[in-house]
C-alpha cells in the first residue's frame, strides 16, 4: 500500500476521503488517456492592482523573486484573448523552486474584478493556494504586516496538521498548513 501524507485520518468520519488518499499499488489504474500530456504544472497566474504590494507579501512568504519583465505585442494578445495587451509581470518562486506564483499588472487593458475582494471561500472558481509552512503562527504574524486578515482561524486537524486560511492583497486566499510531528 501507498499512503499519502494528506490532511485526512483513518476515522470513519473520513472514510469515504480517505478511499481517495489510500492506494494498492498492485491495482493502480491511471486517470488519463495513458499518453504524456503535461510535464508538470509550472504556475498560477494572479492579477493585481499593485504588483509592489503583492511582490512584498510573496516575499514575505517566503517566495523568492525569479524575475520581472513586461508584456505586450500581437502574441501576448493571442494568448490571453485580449487586443492591446500591455502587462507587468513578476514571477515568485517557492524556496524547493518547484512551485511559481506569477503576479500580473494589466495596464492595458486595465483589470477587471469578476467578484468581491472579499468572496467567501465557497466561492466557485479558484479560491486559495495552499502553501506548507515550519510556524503558521510565525508566518500569519509576518503577513499580518502586509495587511493579511485570518479568514477563519487557526484550527488544528487531529495530530497531524495546524491549518489555516489568509485573505491577502486583492483578496488572494492563501492556505497554510503546518504538519506536526
Amino acid at each position: 500500500m501507498i499512503r499519502d501524507r494528506g490532511y485526512f485520518s483513518e476515522n470513519a468520519d473520513h472514510e469515504r476521503i480517505r478511499s481517495l488518499h489510500v492506494i494498492d499499488a498492485a491495482n493502480i489504474r491511471p486517470l488519463c488517456s495513458g499518453d504524456m500530456t503535461i510535464q508538470r504544472m509550472d504556475n498560477v497566474l494572479i492579477v493585481v492592482d499593485d504588483l509592489e504590494a503583492a511582490k512584498a507579501f510573496f516575499a514575505e512568504l517566503g517566495m523568492e523573486l525569479e524575475g520581472e519583465t513586461t508584456v505586450e505585442g500581437p502574441w501576448a494578445d493571442r494568448v490571453v484573448g485580449l487586443d492591446g495587451v500591455r502587462a507587468d509581470i513578476a514571477m515568485m518562486r517557492t524556496p524547493d523552486g518547484h512551485g511559481r506564483v506569477e503576479l500580473s499588472k494589466f495596464h492595458r487593458p486595465p483589470a477587471v474584478r469578476a467578484e468581491p475582494a472579499s468572496a467567501p471561500a465557497n466561492t466557485l472558481g479558484i479560491r486559495r493556494i495552499m502553501f506548507t509552512v515550519d510556524d503558521v503562527d510565525g508566518v500569519v504574524a509576518r503577513l499580518r504586516s502586509h495587511g493579511a486578515e485570518l479568514v477563519g482561524e487557526v484550527a488544528q486537524y487531529e495530530d497531524k496538521y495546524r491549518l489555516c486560511f489568509l485573505r491577502g492583497p486583492e483578496g488572494i486566499i492563501l492556505g497554510l498548513a503546518e504538519q506536526l510531528d
